[in-house]
Formats: structure tokens, sequence, C-alpha cells
């Protein structure tokens, strides 16, 4: 593995490697198919779904980036996410946690109820989890962190050691953070999952995804699942991707700085009953984060007093932040969980989740900071939420025990 810095395996993984023309960028490989330099002798590559140069690319630098040794390239984020169960048979058990990824845990849930696997759902922020793990020897362990939505933190090398003694594998969830900012298979994790749609690529325009390997062994036997169910990632969609990648270092130092700024502000606003940003030093977690983690990345949620519709209204008069799911894009993006990321949750699981009618999500971009700050401090003054004039409607919705449970 490459002993360079993270930046300049981020930039130079690739480049100037074309022997035939010394094209300075890796060219872009289109092909569906590779001819066979003689009878029963392939070349490195044989059929797109196999294997593809600008796949391989991505796929080596986003190995390099985490301290692995297999990346396998996904069409999505879920399809990394479906890749991981690959490794897991009708009676082997997943531990996941209780507030991860609403898409996840549906995915989890569904294999779960066609016999495909059995689930435990564990709060893994909590020591007395440690046990649980012990006891039911899982054959593999989901790490999520910091959590979708609520920037929730495990310890991912308290939770690996734990999951070690089981027999476990580990898998962790790397797409808040991104390598740049984190390595959970430094802190004893087999595996690295990540939707490449959002830091990686950085500009919302690529749906992929990624799954790296701490062993040749692990990354083969993915690897070879990959290709037997068809889930790799396209040649064009991999070019973008590592276009994107180029810039990841420096687009997470302006995200991380804006995002800080933000969580400042909100956190003093009387609009606001709690803010949910690891970077902030009220976090319950904060030291934990600058333990495991390089820095507090782009992403927030927070409460906005009132209810639903107070939400509703706060989030339609934002003029600067779009209305949209995903994240780690340059543009700032803010979201309603409960309605649209989480959606695909049971009501009860959402909200044992923590992900109730007045959670917030902000993915902050690399726009100028005062005008995110300005943007917010208009829609705040205009829907005033949770103050008197609210309606009825807004005022009936309160915050569960969930979402201050850890708080």
């Amino acid at each position: 593995m490459s002993e360079s810095g993270k930046s300049t395996i981020a930039v130079r993984y690739g480049i100037d490697a074309d022997k035939h023309h010394g094209a300075v960028v890796p060219p872009l490989y289109l092909s569906t198919t590779y001819s066979f330099a003689d009878f029963d002798t392939k070349r490195d590559y044989d059929y797109g779904r196999s294997g593809n140069p600008n796949r391989d690319i991505l796929a080596q630098t986003l190995a390099q980036l985490e301290g692995a040794e297999r990346g396998i390239i996904t069409a999505t984020g879920m399809a990394a996410v479906h890749l991981v169960t690959q490794l897991l048979n009708h009676d082997d058990t997943l531990v996941i946690p209780h507030d991860c990824y609403g898409g996840s845990y549906r995915l989890f849930t569904s294999l779960q109820k066609r016999g495909l696997l059995k689930l435990v759902v564990l709060d893994l922020t909590k020591a007395q989890s440690y046990e649980q793990i012990l006891t039911i020897k899982p054959k593999l362990v989901w790490i999520e962190t910091p959590s979708n939505p609520i920037l929730r933190l495990t310890d991912i090398e308290a939770v690996a050691k734990v999951a070690k003694q089981a027999g476990a594998l580990v898998a962790a969830d790397n797409t808040f953070l991104s390598p740049a900012l984190q390595n959970p298979i430094k802190l004893g994790a087999d595996i690295v999952v990540h939707s490449t749609t959002k830091y990686i690529n950085g500009h919302s325009d690529v749906v992929g995804g990624a799954v790296v390997a701490k062993t040749a062994e692990l990354g083969e036997e993915l690897a070879w699942w990959a290709n037997n169910i068809g889930i790799t990632g396209a040649p064009f969609d991999s070019y973008l991707t590592l276009r994107g990648l180029r810039t990841l270092n420096i687009r997470l130092k302006q995200h991380q700085e804006n995002a800080l700024v933000i969580a400042k502000y909100l956190e003093q606003s009387p609009y606001v009953s709690q803010v949910y940003y690891p970077g902030l030093e009220s976090h319950p977690q904060h030291e934990l984060a600058k333990k495991q983690q390089s820095g507090f990345g782009g992403m927030m949620s927070f409460d906005i007093k009132g209810g639903l519709k107070d939400s509703a209204a706060f989030l339609t008069s934002l003029k600067q932040f779009s209305l949209a799911e995903s994240l780690g894009g340059v543009e700032s993006l803010i979201c309603h969980p409960a309605t649209m990321t989480h959606a695909g949750m049971e009501p009860q699981a959402r909200l044992e989740a923590g992900v109730g009618d007045t959670l917030i999500r902000i993915s902050v971009g690399i726009e100028d900071v005062e005008d995110l700050v300005k943007d917010l401090e208009q829609a705040f003054a205009k829907v005033q939420p949770g103050s008197a004039h609210a309606s009825d409607e807004g005022k009936a919705f309160k915050l569960t025990p969930a979402h201050t449970a850890l708080w």
C-alpha cells in the first residue's frame, strides 16, 4: 500500500499511466468486450461486467485511501450494501445499529423477512450492546458512524474488538466522512462501504457505490459476488467519480469550515431545540469524534421548534438550500428525514432512531457561508417556528424521548 498522503493518492493514482499515447488522465474505456490475445489466452480484461480499466483505477484508488487490499465498484450505494450481505447464509446473524440509514434498514429487514439471514438490531453507541454481540456470535456486525441522520458515533475500535472476540466480521459505512476523514479499517473493520454518489464523487451527478476489503481473500470473494450478480459500476460513471475523487480532500476542508459556522449559528438560534454535529464541543461524543476521525465532516441535523407544519414551512422558505435527498455535493442540500430519506422505516423504528417530525438534516455545501447563514436567518424570521403563531396541528407534534436519549 502507498505511503503517500491522501491528497497525493487521490490526485495521482492512475495519472500518466497510459502506455499507448501518454495520456496524463486515464482514458475512458467504454468497450463492453475485449479480444483474446490468442486461443484460450485472455488479456487483462475480457468482458465489461467482469472488469474495466476505469472501474479498476477507481477501486484501487479507494483501496489505497482506506488502507485496504481490494476495492469493488458497484452501480449504486445500495448495491454496495447488498453486496456485503452476499457473505451471509440463511442461518447467519447480522447485527445492525438501530439508527442506520433508512435504505439499509429496509434492505436488511426485507432480507430477514425472506429468510435469507437473521437480524438483530442493537444500539451500538451503548457499551451494554457489546455483551449482546458476544452472546449472539453474529457472522457480521454492521457499523454506521456518524449515523444518518442523527450523527451519533459508534466507537469503531471498541466494537471491532468485541466482534473479533465473537468471531464476526465488521463492515463500516463510511459515507458521511469518506476516507479523507475516517479510516475504519485502521480501527479494526474488515470491510468499508461507501455510497460514492456522495462525497467521493462530490458533484451530485453520478450514482455509485464501493466496497473495500482489508484482505485480498475477502476482496476476491466480494468481487466474485459482484460479477456473479451483475452489480458492478459502469465505465463512464467510474470515470466521472474518479474525476470527483481527485478533489475530495480540498472540497472537504471547505465543507467542514462552512459546517462548523452553521452548526454554531443553529446552536444559538431561539428556533432550534437541539443541534447534532460532532464538531461542536457540546456534542456528547465530541471527544470520540476527535479520537477516531480526522475531521467532523459537512453533515449535521437539528430539531426545529414546533411541529410538522413548522418544519415544512421552514424548508420551503429557503433559497440557498435545495430541498432534496442525498448529500455530499458541492451545493447545500436540506431534507426532512421522516418523510424523505427514512420514509422506508416503520414509524416506530423511525422514532426509536430519533427521526421525528421536527428533525431536519443539512448537507452543507461549499458556497460562501455568509449567504447560507443569511438564508437560514430569513427563513427562521419568516416562519418563527415554535412561536405563539404556530398552528394547532404544529403544536401537536412533540419531541419524543428517543430524540434526547443520547443528549
